[in-house]
């Protein structure tokens, strides 16, 4: 009879880690198969075909095109091909740009390796794309000489003007001095006081142009608190020479110029129309006058509508690109959305004038990934040398576009900062919730079953082992609580740019917000750190299995616990702390600093973008440990296989299946405290979507159970378990039969016969002894290192 109840207790066993098993399977059968009805699985065509050619991009309903191609897909050509001049070849220039060429100065020239001449691609009175004649530069003169020239008035200004274009044509060889240098020069080029040509100004708009193509990081270091600010200067020279150019107008791709003469009091609307590309020249500038109001459409960009009570008056506009000349000291802005500033200028005295301005921008950005959170009027305020929102306020529309209006004329903006709509995952689902909740009762048994049956296996506590499985069990618990960010359960306000308070005028500092959870920082660093320690216990779990088994070292070294507890706990915090603290100290004047360190949609680490991979905190911090301790896991597990689970035992006489099942059993019951499943993480890396999918659930459904595979290979099949597990059901059973009546004659005997039955049959038989421990488990693996080290 005592045998038939452990047959019963085995079985029962068996069936429940089955049920379990199919249960977990069946989930992540369940879950590919949604995904494949929903389509998310269907590969995609190799040959797709993009609606926009040649690099154009589709955004708000229609394709943005690179400067050098125009047309609804981006398809017609709007450069000029590669040419030759005069032994100087040139290779593509876009049309309303100055191409560099490809020979450049000498060695022993001030201007080696910068351009020897350029060349301008136009647009000729008859609209075809026409190459101008080559503009040779001299190679002995540079941007400080001809700053030197144009102060002593030394050479004549057309060619100051043709060597600045030229020098600045190439503008990855820019520096911050060359940057005011070119700039001082540009400017005394535009003071009415030098009387320059009609010719040399406007090759020196070409330069401002070519300056607005340098990078910010170079502007960054350009120096704006010295008295004579040579951009500031600029800037000021720029409006008086918008209002000489007698009702004309000068686009190049970064600014555009126009003036308005008008004799009568009346309204000037000055509208700057989108078009295929960023440049200027590919859009279309209009000048209406008598118009009451501001009148935007679909096609523009911004308009600026001058009111002046004063007749015989001109007018004179300014549209930069961007604000690389306005250096703020209140607003950084970090990403590449379109600051475009408008300058609207006219000939009044201060004390006379007149005039108000209604400004219109239609802010130009991808709705789908951001949304304004706010922005403000301002103006440049040539004293403080920023930004300034005196006499400018909001004015609220009935459309997408944002409206101001000022009580004067200077250079206007309108600063947004926007907010980047995160796509928050969905709760964990119901795969990752049932592998958690499966594993995290698992790890909290086999802790309790190490700790209480101490004595009971004469051996103390296994403190790799434990330290490995409460590890595991904190980052479990932590993953399951944690791991989702509360800022998506807060409530997104509506886009519209109508629906902000349109009476705060207040300039922001930067032009993206996020909202600050500093919970979820702490989340992420817990979660950084216990995952960490797991790894590290798993590494040193080999390690020590490795020792016992291959090398044989008995005993271990004193204060061996000691030592190991140092690397298990204190090397991950050393890790984490180095990283969090570096990153605050790069980034520390940075309120969204913890984005360097974590994600926004889940409470993890930020996964960096390819090009930043090598210097990612991402990637020191964990990738690289984690895969360090993996490979050594692996090479352990590769010997331990080899030399002791595999290798040939002549004395084996018998039950050959038997003994392969039970060296099987062996490799998972290591594999699982090595944590060799992780290596699927590395799999998902596959540029396949299906092949990622499928491994994303097999990475889901093997490591979120990893502490019930820990609960049913390190406890379940354990003598003492099940003798205590029999104890439990016995003391069920007689409780049950208290209340029952007891079994007739015929059905008990009835019931043995069952059991000899099935122990005559050899295969069932086998199958039950499969539910004992197998020749390296906790057996050999844990409990036999503990008894030769009573101090593990």
């Amino acid at each position: 009879m005592a045998s038939c109840r452990v047959c019963d207790l085995r079985v029962l066993v068996a069936t429940v880690c089955g049920l379990l098993t199919a249960i977990v399977l069946g989930l992540g059968i369940w879950r590919i198969v949604i995904s494949v009805e929903k389509g998310t699985l269907t590969p995609t065509a190799n040959t797709t075909i993009e609606f926009c050619r040649n690099g154009g991009t589709w955004e708000n309903g229609r394709c943005v095109c690179p400067e050098e191609w125009r047309g609804w897909r981006c398809t017609i050509p709007y450069f000029c091909e590669n040419s030759t001049s005069d032994d100087l070849t040139f290779a593509r220039i876009p049309v309303g740009k100055y191409g560099s060429s490809q020979q450049t100065c000498g060695e022993n020239t001030l201007n080696v390796g910068y351009p020897i001449a350029t060349r301008m691609c136009n647009i000729s009175i008859y609209g075809e794309i026409v190459l101008e004649n080559v503009t040779k530069g001299n190679c002995d003169e540079n941007l400080e000489t001809l700053e030197n020239k144009i102060v002593n008035m030394v050479a004549q200004l057309e060619n100051i003007s043709s060597e600045t274009q030229i020098l600045t044509s190439n503008v990855s060889k820019m520096t911050p001095e060359n940057i005011t240098s070119a700039a001082r020069v540009v400017g005394e080029i535009f003071n009415t006081s030098r009387n320059a040509s009609f010719e040399a100004k406007d090759t020196a708009v070409s330069t401002v142009s070519q300056l607005l193509s340098v990078g910010e990081d170079v502007f960054q270091q350009v120096p704006v608190a010295a008295p004579d600010d040579a951009l500031t200067t600029l800037i000021q020279q720029m409006e008086s020479y918008s209002l000489s150019l007698d009702s004309t107008s000068v686009v190049k791709p970064n600014v555009a110029v126009q003036t308005v003469l008008f004799s009568t009091k009346s309204t000037v609307l000055f509208s700057v129309k989108k078009g295929d590309s960023d440049s200027l020249i590919s859009g279309s500038i209009t000048v209406d006058t008598n118009v009451s109001n501001p009148n935007p459409d679909a096609e523009t960009e911004l308009q600026i509508l001058l009111n002046t009570s004063k007749s015989n008056t001109k007018c004179g506009f300014i549209v930069y690109q961007n604000s690389k000349f306005f250096r703020s000291k209140i607003f950084k802005p970090k990403s590449n959305f379109s600051q475009k500033i408008i300058s609207g200028k006219t000939d009044e005295t201060k004390k006379d004038q007149r005039t108000s301005v209604e400004i219109v921008f239609n802010p130009r950005y991808d709705p789908k990934t951001f949304q304004i959170h706010s922005y403000a009027c301002v103006y440049w305020n040539f004293i403080k040398k920023d930004w300034d929102t005196n006499g400018c306020h909001k004015r609220r529309g009935t459309d997408e576009f944002l409206y101001c209006h000022c009580n004067h004329t200077t250079n206007f903006a309108v600063l947004m900062s926007f907010e980047k709509k995160y796509k928050y995952p969905a709760s964990l689902d119901i795969l990752s919730n049932v592998g958690c909740a499966l594993s995290i009762t698992g790890l909290a048994l086999t802790i309790v079953f190490q700790i209480v049956t101490r004595n009971v296996r004469k051996t103390s506590v296994t403190w790799v082992f434990v330290s490995l499985c409460t590890s595991m069990l904190i980052f479990n618990l932590l993953f399951v609580f944690g791991i989702e960010n509360s800022n998506k359960n807060l409530v997104k306000r509506d886009n519209g740019t109508n629906k902000m308070d349109s009476d705060k005028n207040e300039i922001p500092t930067q032009d993206t917000v996020v909202i600050s959870n500093p919970t979820c920082t702490v989340m992420a660093v817990l979660l950084h750190y216990f995952l960490l320690v797991t790894f590290t216990w798993t590494g040193i779990s080999a390690a020590q299995l490795y020792f016992l088994l291959i090398r044989t070292m008995k005993p271990l070294p004193q204060h061996f616990i000691v030592f190991i507890s140092l690397i298990g706990w204190g090397v991950p915090a050393i890790v984490v702390a180095l990283t969090v603290g570096i990153i605050f100290s790069l980034n520390r004047n940075d309120p969204q600093w913890e984005l360097e360190y974590r994600q926004e949609e889940i409470c993890w680490l930020a996964v960096p973008d390819k090009k930043d991979l090598i210097t990612s905190p991402f990637l020191w911090s964990f990738v690289l440990p984690v895969t360090i301790i993996l490979i050594n896991n692996i090479v352990i597990f590769i010997i331990i296989i080899v030399k002791v689970i595999w290798k040939n035992n002549r004395n084996l006489t018998s039950t050959k299946k038997v003994s392969s099942l039970k060296k099987i059993l062996s490799m998972l019951s290591i594999a699982v405290v090595f944590g060799i499943t992780w290596i699927l993480a590395y799999l998902m890396l596959i540029d396949n979507d299906v092949v990622r999918t499928v491994f994303s659930y097999m990475f889901c459904l093997f490591n979120t159970t990893q502490g019930l595979q820990i609960f049913v290979l390190y406890t379940v099949r354990t003598k003492i378990f099940q003798d205590e597990a029999s104890k439990v059901l016995k003391l069920l059973s007689l409780s049950t039969g208290r209340k029952k009546s007891l079994p007739s004659v015929t059905s008990l005997r009835l019931r043995v016969r069952m059991y000899n039955m099935l122990r005559s049959f050899p295969a069932l038989n086998e199958h039950f002894r499969l539910l004992e421990p197998s020749v390296i488990t906790e057996e050999t693996t844990l409990s036999e290192s503990d008894q030769a080290n009573p101090s593990i």
